[in-house]
């Protein structure tokens, strides 16, 4: 798991240091972000600093209207040992009491050439994309017509070979076995590898550990997908039914997102590999409002309504 501190969102936004070069260690536990400007002021009732304060051309040009005084105290305020990082955007000139108060307190000061709109907004994405709650689940991701499908089903129905057969047919492998799955957002839900060790390869019974990346290329493999479908794999039950048409809903809720169920049975003969690209397929015509089982079902209806009046 990614642990996030100074030194992380420093790498990733590829921030310029300033001051306080031993404290990039500081860990961030909160996605949110602050821009100060009722601190300057000198209002600090509800001053959170272990958040990442983020000054910007508005906050810096009333700075400069204060008397040297003020500027110390505030900033003295501004600068604690809990605060991760303070920013400053659009490579503005850092006032000398910012960069005081910071060597005191050891607060990590970075800056950056982005715009404060633009910082904030990648800032934001970073921190809630790795501070997320994330679950491990047993399945396979796969990309298939740029549809995020979990493949489950018991161990051992087959899931890392209908992988390797898609991964043939020129889709993409974004995990085997465990996958690692965040809500960044109400509805979405993103995956990814659950270990360093483990991706990128494919566990195939009866041949071993395969490398996708160096048999297949670069292209057959992702770093994360979001995901749209779940698609369970169970072994043909003869006594039970199964859904002949597509009306039937089904879904499987991962964190607090409910996504698309389907349950498709396995038995020998079915090409699972083209099932499941026509499943991926057939989710995208249903987000274009196309739904060819609910038109079937208007158009039989419609049929033995028509037969019914001619009797």
């Amino acid at each position: 798991m990614v642990v996030v501190n100074t030194r992380f969102i420093k790498e990733n936004l590829n921030l310029e240091i300033i001051s306080g070069e031993n404290s990039l260690d500081r860990e961030i536990n909160s996605p949110d972000i602050s821009r100060p400007a009722l601190q300057l002021a000198g209002y600090f009732s509800h001053y959170d600093p272990t958040r990442v304060q983020v000054l910007g051309r508005g906050e810096l040009s009333f700075f400069k209207l204060l008397t040297h005084e003020d500027k110390k105290a505030r900033t003295r305020m501004l600068c604690t040992r809990k605060t991760p990082a303070i920013i400053i955007t659009r490579g503005l000139e850092v006032p000398k009491e910012l960069i005081d108060s910071a060597k005191k307190y050891g607060t990590p000061l970075l800056r950056t050439e982005e715009t404060t709109s633009r910082l904030i907004a990648k800032l934001a994405f970073t921190l809630h994309r790795e501070l997320a709650k994330e679950i491990s689940m047993h399945g396979v991701l796969v990309e298939v017509y740029g549809v995020g499908i979990l493949i489950t089903g018991e161990s051992g129905i087959g899931k890392s070979e209908i992988a390797l057969e898609l991964i043939k047919r020129g889709h993409r492998l974004i995990s085997d076995d465990r996958v690692d799955i965040k809500e960044l957002d109400s509805g979405f839900l993103i995956g990814r590898c659950g270990s360093s060790i483990i991706k990128n390869l494919l566990e195939i019974r009866g041949l071993g550990i395969i490398n996708v990346m160096t048999l297949f290329g670069v292209g057959a493999v992702g770093e994360d997908k979001a995901i749209d479908l779940n698609i369970h794999l169970e072994s043909w039950d003869k006594n039970k039914n199964y859904d002949r048409i597509g009306l039937e809903r089904d879904s499987i809720k991962i964190h607090n997102t409910e996504i698309e169920k389907k349950v498709i049975p396995v038995s020998p003969g079915r090409n699972m590999a083209i099932i499941i690209e026509s499943a991926a397929m057939n989710f995208k015509l249903n987000k274009m409002g196309i739904n060819t089982s609910e038109q079937f079902e208007k158009n039989l209806t419609e049929k033995i309504m028509n037969n019914r009046e001619k009797i």
